[in-house]
């Protein structure tokens, strides 16, 4: 399996071997909404309600993080209860909604936690998350992210965004970490 690790970031090495001891050391996972938790598209009702896909492998995902003890994180420009359901539905302890600076957010995040950037994993896709993903530890783009952002980013995903991303980062950081790729014990769908 080829890497796709990006060698744009001068400030990093760019061999597989500096990824994986950056990985070891995330300690929350920061992710957008609309084109990674999401597949970009914006669904309406002709009533007027508006629908957004999940990948419920990626809500499992975020799910074996948070048992293995990262926190996580949703930080995003949009501000719609959905998103706000989803995530009380996967119990994601930060949910910052109509966030125009990303990495501020991030940046008191990490500090209210006791953590530097270079502990923190962000996956974005579009040019409102430039910002916040050059100036953490590790950052990903789903494989449809726009060019400006897979130029900019550490490690650009197989998978499109609401197809599997954010669980391909997840499942790097839990296997750089050591941790057990296992059911959470509720058995639920996430």
């Amino acid at each position: 399996m080829a890497s796709r690790l990006t060698p744009q970031r001068r400030h990093r090495p760019c061999s597989a071997v500096a990824p994986l001891a950056v990985l070891r050391g995330i300690k929350l996972f920061a992710t957008d909404v609309d084109g990674v938790l999401t597949d970009a598209g914006m669904y309406y009702a002709e009533s007027g309600e508006e629908w957004k896909k999940f990948n419920t492998r990626d809500g499992m995902g975020i799910k074996l993080l948070q048992r293995a003890g990262i926190i996580t994180a949703i930080v995003t420009q949009e501000r719609t209860k959905l998103v706000a359901r989803r995530a009380e539905k996967l119990t994601i302890p930060e949910l910052h909604q109509g966030v125009m600076d990303k990495l501020t957010v991030i940046r008191e995040m990490a500090a209210r936690h006791g953590l530097s950037l270079k502990h923190v994993a962000y996956i974005g896709d579009d040019v409102n998350d430039l910002e916040a993903l050059k100036a953490v530890g590790f950052s990903a783009s789903p494989a449809d992210g726009l060019p400006a952002v897979v130029a900019a980013v550490d490690y650009v995903c197989r998978k499109k965004g609401g197809e599997g991303a954010v669980r391909e980062i997840i499942e790097m950081i839990l296997e750089a970490q050591g941790s057990k790729l296992e059911v959470p014990s509720s058995g639920k769908r996430s």
